[in-house]
């Protein structure tokens, strides 16, 4: 950039006079930035709503699924039995009776200092008669619970204190018990190698004076129907039965000594706020769309008119009436406003918490069905227009984002242009100031000499 002071021969001020030259070099790049700004405001517009649309998109094709709307409520008229309804589940009352609880298999040992044999040597053999041979590195009852806690056999030892013998020595006893309940993980201990137990020299441990079986491993049961000609028992070898029905989980904590009734029934309360957040949500974009397309100010003479970023926008207008017109239009015929659904001279949507009710209540199939098939409306609508390949809005914020980076991109080439353009205006500035400066010494000189020669005139 060349350098220059102002004016030391024109009296000019250069400066000035090269920044309004400037100014008016830079109108074509002041125009592109003024157009990123409101692009950029657009943009960020267009992306809000796109997100909003893609969040619906979600919402709506969840609530089309054909377990979309299975909403259910489950309960036990009994405390012994807990109930969960998941995916699947249909209304149904089943009468049953908690005849037996899961218990894990557990054994303990005699009070003893040490393992009578060292290094110890157990056997586990389970319910299916497979063998599992425990072998510990010494005859410490810590080092034989650590070797069976890492070992196959399905089982857990734990030490426990047991007191003290006659010469005052501690007694522990080692409590076995298996990991998983049921009968499957029953299970028996000896003391000795897995041929040993073969060939029946093995001494069970359970069988030594003051050792016990605590628990006998057992399924949980329940009877369904008790006491008709259809009385089933089902067993779990834990207190959970999993899709005793579809979609229906329950969970038993103690023995009834009558039928409890567990119960699954629609949610009338989930299915209305089903359809009520989907409808508030709808009504979100739409009175965005409509806010940011209205035009403000002209009301009194002279008053300046403001267009909102979506005003004259073909895009968002269409997307608007696209998904207006999924949740209004008639569903086989019948008005939404049979199940609560309503539309507005405003064009937005209400929704009548209590006449959906009513109308679940009265024809809950045929209400789910028509709810059902607005979602699918909507979520068609939505993607139409927010899908990230084909989706009009989508289109329309690549498009923005594109026609915005295009710009930048010719802006940051006009800041190379005008500083170029700045340099060689002060070069010529400079330059006239220097031209100037030659002439004025010029005329500063041809004045010195006419002026010697008036003098040498006069003389004469």
């Amino acid at each position: 950039m060349g350098m220059g002071i102002d004016g030391l021969t024109s009296g000019l001020d250069t400066t000035k006079i090269i920044n309004a030259l400037m100014d008016a070099e830079a109108i074509p790049q002041s125009l592109m930035k003024k157009t990123v700004t409101s692009n950029t405001y657009l943009l960020t517009a267009l992306q809000a709503l796109n997100t909003k649309f893609a969040s619906l998109f979600t919402q709506a094709s969840a609530l089309s699924k054909p377990d979309g709307l299975a909403m259910y409520q489950a309960s036990s008229s009994s405390p012994a039995i807990t109930v969960t309804a998941a995916a699947g589940a249909r209304p149904i009352a089943l009468d049953l009776s908690v005849t037996a609880l899961a218990q894990a298999h557990a054994v303990v040992t005699a009070p003893q200092t040490a393992w009578p044999t060292s290094p110890a040597v157990l056997t586990f053999v389970k319910s299916d008669g497979t063998k599992v041979e425990v072998n510990a590195d010494s005859d410490s009852l810590d080092a034989i619970a650590f070797t069976v806690n890492k070992s196959d056999a399905g089982v857990s030892a734990v030490k426990v204190a047991s007191g003290t013998d006659a010469s005052g020595a501690a007694l522990y006893r080692l409590q076995f018990t298996a990991t998983e309940t049921g009968a499957a993980g029953a299970f028996k201990v000896y003391q000795g190698s897995a041929a040993e137990v073969d060939a029946g020299t093995a001494p069970s441990l359970t069988a030594a004076p003051d050792a016990a079986v605590l628990r006998t491993g057992q399924d949980a049961q329940v009877t369904l129907w008790a006491g008709t000609a259809a009385e089933q028992t089902i067993s779990s070898k834990s207190n959970t039965f999993t899709a005793i029905s579809p979609g229906i989980d329950i969970t038993v904590n103690q023995l009834t000594t009558t039928p409890a009734v567990v119960s699954v029934i629609r949610d009338t309360a989930q299915v209305t706020a089903a359809a009520k957040d989907l409808t508030a949500n709808v009504n979100i974009i739409l009175g965005s769309i409509f806010t940011q397309s209205t035009v403000s100010g002209g009301g009194a003479a002279g008053s300046a008119v403001t267009s909102g970023l979506f005003t004259s926008n073909s895009t968002t207008a269409a997307a608007k009436d696209r998904l207006f017109t999924a949740v209004v239009s008639p569903v086989n015929g019948k008005s939404l406003s049979t199940i609560g659904i309503n539309s507005t001279k405003n064009g937005d949507l209400v929704f009548d918490e209590k006449v959906f009710a009513a109308a679940y209540a009265k024809e809950p199939a045929l209400v789910e069905s028509t709810l059902a098939a607005i979602s699918q409306r909507v979520a068609d609508a939505a993607k139409a227009v927010s899908d990230p390949r084909d989706g009009t809005l989508s289109q329309s914020v690549k498009g923005k984002q594109t026609v915005i980076n295009d710009l930048n991109a010719q802006i940051l080439k006009w800041d190379d242009r005008l500083a170029q353009r700045r340099g060689a205006l002060q070069s010529i500035y400079t330059n006239l100031e220097v031209q100037l400066g030659k002439m004025q010494s010029q005329q500063n000189w041809l004045t010195s000499q006419i002026g010697s020669l008036d003098a040498g005139s006069s003389k004469k």
